[in-house]
């Protein structure tokens, strides 16, 4: 029995004068009440930081990552059927906007988070309680598990569908969210502490979580977060504003306890396995897999950048300089069903994210790290920001910056954009080829393309980093109301990427955003032609 149809029985028994009885009473607390463990704290987001700046003062102590035996074992379909009892959940009965729902340990989400409700400037941690999940088929008993067990973190439901979370801090690293789609897909962390690097990568973790409690009507809610790992420690601070784009502004404060050598601000990280670009991957019986198919950015001069993922033979590190980054995200262009043909998990629903700087980020570069992976399963793209200047221990650094969850970028170029590349093997078609050349078309609409006469001289400003460029061509694409243009490449001898540069332009004015390319040519003796 429910809360609901608990509240139901004791006011039709007091509407008829009678008591209820104390085990009604007695199911209806359990039903209600969160176990709070110690006492409350003061508690704000300065105490946080201060405490963030004593913690990376102090060695590194490794939080416990053993689970007790009876969900030690379980594999991924009994971990799945351990489910959140939603009578449970925090601030359901305080007529709020927003619920919190718990994640339970187990399968290899194996470090827990402590959780605390904040309420007027006063912090008290979330017990665990077995009471709070139906453990199904997956033969662990609510009794056998330590009362000091922890969580795995938490999700966050709105108003608008109970039914349906909109956010999700999944993981002690991990966090995501939804927009009008409701469809979950790539995923944001903290920090990246060394990604791209030969070397194993650093992955700071959120060990606690305090949810403060919002106002009623309020149409956001704030949650603060403590990072740390063996090089860094940080204070984080999200107010989370559910709608289409879902808005995440970040707050961050962080305190290095030793030199890092690459430092991720808000890494993005998502999977690419195959699309209409680079085929290389393409095993299934689907014509693309992927939750992005870019990443976008638009650089302290205003310039708007495109590049396509790909999913490559060996890691690729790009990275793309510039000062005072106006905003950069991994997004997902392409929302046509049939390009995918996934009735399961809909990659053409996966939100973009956009990440907007808030303030001045100064000199450095983004960076983009592309991953080889096999299959959908591994998310093998990051992108992140990386300040020219080195952290240092000691020290403390501020970002702040905003995340857009949704269909699309809240940021607009008013030039035209990329809708597709396609490649393949060039060359003149009737004609005997005589050496290996590799086609590109590259779609373009949007902007002041549909205003254009199919007369206007549209010219394509290709420039390749090696190689040579041949039977250029921009033309009219009735079918986008845009333009297509479309070039070969003639690589060099070398098996090495090939950096590509290509926009539209009338008049010397550019009509398009730039289309950046990473071409990586097949050995010489895998050049058939």
């Amino acid at each position: 029995m429910n809360r609901r149809h608990l509240l139901k029985s004791a006011a039709a028994l007091t509407a008829a004068g009678l008591p209820a009885p104390a085990a009604l009473l007695s199911q209806l607390a359990q039903a209600d009440e969160l176990k709070p463990l110690g006492k409350p704290q003061p508690f704000d987001y300065a105490r946080l930081k201060g405490h963030a700046r004593t913690l990376a003062a102090q060695p590194y102590k490794a939080p416990p990552d053993t689970l007790p035996p009876p969900i030690a074992s379980l594999d991924w379909d009994r971990w799945q059927s351990i489910r959140f009892r939603d009578a449970h959940s925090l601030w359901r009965d305080e007529n709020l906007d927003f619920q919190v729902r718990f994640f339970h340990l187990g399968f290899t989400v194996r470090t827990p988070v402590h959780l605390y409700e904040v309420v007027d400037g006063q912090a008290t941690e979330i017990a665990y309680d077995g009471a709070m999940f139906d453990y199904g088929r997956s033969g662990v008993k609510a009794g056998s598990l330590p009362e000091n067990l922890g969580f795995a973190g938490f999700r966050l439901n709105f108003r608008d569908d109970w039914a349906r979370d909109v956010a999700a801090f999944q993981g002690a690293s991990y966090f995501r969210a939804v927009g009008a789609s409701k469809q979950y897909g790539q995923s944001a962390r903290g920090l990246a502490v060394d990604c791209g690097l030969p070397r194993p990568e650093e992955f700071p973790v959120f060990v606690a979580y305090w949810l403060e409690r919002p106002a009623k009507g309020a149409k956001h809610v704030t949650v603060y977060g403590l990072l740390d790992s063996p090089s860094i420690a940080g204070a984080y601070r999200f107010v989370l504003t559910p709608g289409e784009p879902f808005a995440m502004d970040i707050d961050a404060a962080l305190y290095p306890r030793q030199d890092i050598e690459r430092i991720g601000i808000a890494p993005l990280t998502s999977m690419y396995q195959f699309g209409e670009n680079d085929r290389r991957m393409a095993n299934d019986w689907r014509p693309e897999i992927h939750d992005t198919d870019g990443l976008q950015i638009c650089n302290g001069r205003g310039e708007w950048i495109w590049r396509p993922l790909v999913n490559p033979r060996d890691v690729h590190v790009n990275s793309f300089f510039d000062d005072g980054p106006r905003g950069f995200g991994l997004m997902q262009r392409d929302r046509d069903f049939d390009h995918y043909q996934d009735d399961g998990v809909f990659y053409d629903r996966r939100p973009s994210t956009w990440v907007e700087p808030k303030g001045d980020w100064g000199p450095g570069v983004v960076m983009l790290v592309e991953i080889p992976t096999a299959d959908e399963t591994s998310d093998n793209i990051v992108a992140f920001w990386n300040p020219k200047d080195p952290v240092r221990p000691g020290q403390e650094y501020l970002y702040a910056y905003r995340l857009s969850w949704g269909a699309g970028n809240p940021r607009q170029t008013p030039l035209a954009t990329t809708q597709a590349t396609r490649t393949g093997l060039g060359g003149v078609i009737g004609q005997p080829r005589r050496y290996f050349s590799w086609r590109f078309a590259v779609d373009f609409a949007g902007g002041p393309l549909a205003r254009l006469p199919h007369d206007a001289k549209v010219e394509a400003v290709v420039s390749p980093a090696r190689g040579r460029v041949e039977i250029v061509s921009a033309r009219p694409l009735d079918a986008i109301h845009g333009w297509r243009a479309m070039f070969d490449l003639v690589p060099d001898d070398k098996a090495d990427p090939i950096d590509i540069r290509l926009y539209l332009a009338l008049n010397g004015k550019p009509l398009s955003e730039t289309w950046l390319y990473q071409y990586t040519p097949p050995p010489l003796a895998e050049r058939r032609f």
